[in-house]
């Protein structure tokens, strides 16, 4: 009878005992199977402290930092954990334009006919037409087309006869030719008086060049024939600077396409979209 009063403290012993093994396989049980939706919001958190990132891949993007400007729509590459898009933070930009270039292009204007030059005093050229998207910024919707400037090259200070054409950029909103509109969108001028007698630097007949031409608006009053002969900066700084119908060599101050190309090309520019021309040599662009 005596061993009963040791007995019970015993027996309690092994109840709390039990009870604490049991608190802790309840606990274990409890962080191996989370609550329902747990999983996911953890999966939430991770994709906000992780952001994608995109690399520089290839020339013509930059990022835009500032508030309030547009963004490029979603990266497919982009991903996060949860598999959903995330918001680009990439604008395509004109390849080969520097920052002054590209300021000196209008906000309203979608249409942007880039003229390169392939050196400063050489007569030979690339042009491509981009087109300007709200999200993803300016694409290229021709290729290249090879074309010809003015025999001395490029300048930033046009003279009349100093055999180059300007550096700039500039409106386009009148073309006109020779021969009947072939469904330009830009207002068209069809007159006799485009004609182009002689030859050129290289002894090639100019005849049939200016059967079809875009104005280029240096030296002159736009919402006008190109043929209009009013030159606002004065008679000095030269004028009649067109875009018209290749023949073979260099131009005196214009830029010229093949007769298939300036067919395009005025199919292409719509007044809609304020089209400009990008021109000048390679390293002046770059500015």
């Amino acid at each position: 009878m005596l061993l009963l009063p040791r007995a019970l403290p015993l027996a309690r012993g092994t109840l709390a005992l039990t009870s604490l093994c049991t608190c802790l396989v309840l606990a274990g049980c409890a962080e191996a199977e989370p609550a329902p939706g747990a999983e996911q919001r953890a999966e939430s958190r991770a994709t906000k402290r992780s952001p994608v990132t995109e690399s520089k891949s290839a020339e013509g993007f930059r990022q835009e930092g500032a508030p309030g400007q547009p963004r490029g729509a979603a990266n497919e590459a982009a991903r996060g954990l949860s598999g959903k898009p995330v918001e680009a933070s990439w604008v395509r930009e004109i390849p080969g334009l520097g920052p002054l270039t590209r300021s000196r292009i209008p906000v309203a204007s979608r249409q942007a006919l880039v003229v390169t030059g392939e050196g400063r005093n050489s007569p030979k050229s690339g042009v491509v037409l981009y087109e300007r998207n709200a999200d993803t910024g300016w694409e290229p919707v021709t290729n290249r087309w090879p074309a010809h400037n003015a025999l001395r090259g490029w300048t930033h200070n046009h003279q009349a006869d100093d055999l180059r054409s300007p550096i700039g950029v500039f409106t386009l909103g009148d073309a006109g030719g020779r021969l009947p509109d072939p469904g330009a969108r830009l207002p068209y001028d069809e007159s006799e008086d485009f004609e182009a007698p002689g030859t050129g630097f290289l002894g090639e007949p100019l005849e049939g060049s200016f059967d079809y031409v875009v104005a280029i608006d240096y030296n002159r009053t736009s919402g006008t024939t190109p043929l209009d002969q009013t030159r606002p900066l004065g008679l000095a700084k030269g004028g009649g600077v067109w875009i018209h119908v290749d023949h073979e060599g260099p131009t005196q101050a214009c830029v010229s396409l093949s007769r298939t190309r300036m067919v395009d090309l005025l199919r292409e520019l719509d007044p809609a979209k304020r089209p400009v021309i990008v021109m000048g040599d390679a390293v002046a662009l770059r500015d």
